[in-house]
């Protein structure tokens, strides 16, 4: 099983200022698939994945476009922030949670067939990204005998994290 909490960075810091080294650690890796799958991102494109990555925690498209007007001045169209969601879905480099119609950087590196385990603290919003060998056995079992081919596998499992459990 894997369990990735360190792609999402903390917001800020102490002093209340965005932590831009945890972003780039938690953009690194999504830059990495790009280079290796010849995937060119545009400046907006490159953008939403940065603010996703920096933020460290799913955001909704009207929050993205709050945070591009924030660093450029400029008020994006919803479309445009859709379209650049879209494409980097499509290319596994963020994903989309559906029960708070929300999206996040994805830092995890994992396979684009593996299945992903959204763990969504309701409590605190703390989001644990996870795969498991076991899981995807099960699923890939599950899916031959109702002769089905999933296009993707995504979970999102609600309940409280071990912190807010303790509370």
């Amino acid at each position: 099983m894997t369990i990735s909490r360190e792609s999402r960075p903390k917001a800020s810091n102490e002093c209340g200022e965005r932590d831009e080294a945890a972003g780039a650690r938690a953009l690194a890796p999504a830059l990495a698939l790009c280079r290796q799958e010849g995937i060119a991102l545009t400046p907006s494109r490159r953008r939403i994945l940065e603010i996703l990555a920096l933020e460290g925690r799913p955001l909704g498209a009207y929050e993205m476009i709050d945070r591009v007007a924030e660093t450029t001045g400029k008020r994006p169209a919803p479309i445009s922030i859709y379209r650049a969601l879209d494409f980097l879905l499509e290319n596994g480099l963020v994903h989309r949670l559906a029960s708070c119609n929300a999206y996040l950087a994805c830092g995890h590196g994992h396979a684009a067939e593996e299945p992903i385990v959204f763990l969504i603290c309701e409590t605190c919003g703390d989001v644990v990204e996870a795969t498991s060998e076991d899981l995807r056995g099960s699923l890939a079992e599950l899916a031959a005998r109702a002769e089905f081919a999933p296009r993707a596998t995504v979970m999102e499992v609600a309940g409280r994290c071990r912190l807010c459990a303790g509370a």
